[in-house]
C-alpha cells in the first residue's frame, strides 16, 4: 500500500472493470533493489500487484526506464536503469507476469515510442486502463495525466484510468521527500483531474 496518513478510498470488484490492461510502470531493480535512486520500501506493494494481475488474467505491459549512457535526464537525476544492467531489469518476482515490455528513456510513459504505438494500434481494444508501480508522484502521476488528457481531447468517453492505490508507491528520504505527503498529493491530483483512485481492486 501506498503510505499514506489515512486511506480514504474505496476499494471496487475486479469483474466490475470492463476489458481491463495493467500497465506496470518502472518495477525494475534500479528503484526497487539496487542504486541511487532505489527505495526498498517500494517492494512492499509486490504482492498486491500479482493478486491484481491474477485477478484480472488480462494483458499488461511492463513499461521500464532503460536510459543510453549518456541520457539528458541524468542532468537531473543520478545515473539510473541503462541499458543492459541488472539496474533496468523488472524485479525477479515480477518477471513471470510479463506480457508485454515497453523501454522508456524518461520518466513519461506516455512519450516512451512503445506506447505511442500501443495508443495508435491497440488502445480500441481497452475500456479501463489500470496503472500500478513507481513513483507516484513522478512517472505515475506523469503518465496518467497525460493519458488523461489525450482521452478528454478525442473525447474517449468508453475509456477510463483506474489507479490501485495497494499497488503504487513512492520513495521516502527523510527531510528531503515525505513519501506519504507526496503519495497523498499525487493521489489528489489524479482523483481531481477525472481518474478513478481506488485502495484496491479484488
Amino acid at each position: 500500500m501506498a503510505r499514506l496518513e489515512k486511506d480514504i478510498y474505496s476499494t471496487i470488484p475486479a469483474d466490475s472493470l470492463k476489458n481491463p490492461v495493467v500497465f506496470v510502470v518502472d518495477m525494475v531493480n534500479g528503484f526497487c533493489k539496487e542504486g541511487d535512486l532505489h527505495d526498498k520500501a517500494i517492494l512492499d506493494i509486490v504482492d498486491a500487484q500479482k493478486e491484481l494481475m491474477d485477478a484480472l488474467e488480462c494483458r499488461n505491459v511492463f513499461v521500464c526506464d532503460n536510459h543510453p549512457p549518456r541520457t539528458r535526464e541524468f542532468e537531473s537525476y543520478p545515473k539510473h536503469c541503462v541499458i543492459g544492467t541488472s539496474e533496468a531489469q523488472v524485479i525477479e518476482e515480477l518477471q513471470p507476469y510479463i506480457k508485454r515490455h515497453i523501454p522508456k528513456n524518461s520518466t513519461n510513459t506516455f512519450h516512451a515510442q512503445g506506447f505511442q504505438e500501443f495508443l495508435k494500434e491497440e488502445m480500441d481494444r481497452y475500456n479501463d486502463i489500470v496503472v500500478v508501480g513507481c513513483c507516484t508522484d513522478l512517472c505515475i502521476l506523469q503518465f496518467v495525466l497525460s493519458l488523461q488528457s489525450y482521452l478528454n481531447e478525442h473525447n474517449m468517453v468508453n475509456h477510463s484510468i483506474v489507479v490501485p492505490v495497494d499497488c503504487v508507491e513512492t520513495y521516502h528520504i527523510e527531510g528531503v521527500h515525505d513519501a506519504a505527503l507526496w503519495n497523498k498529493m499525487a493521489l489528489e491530483n489524479m482523483r481531481i483531474n477525472g481518474v478513478n483512485v481506488v485502495s484496491h481492486i479484488k
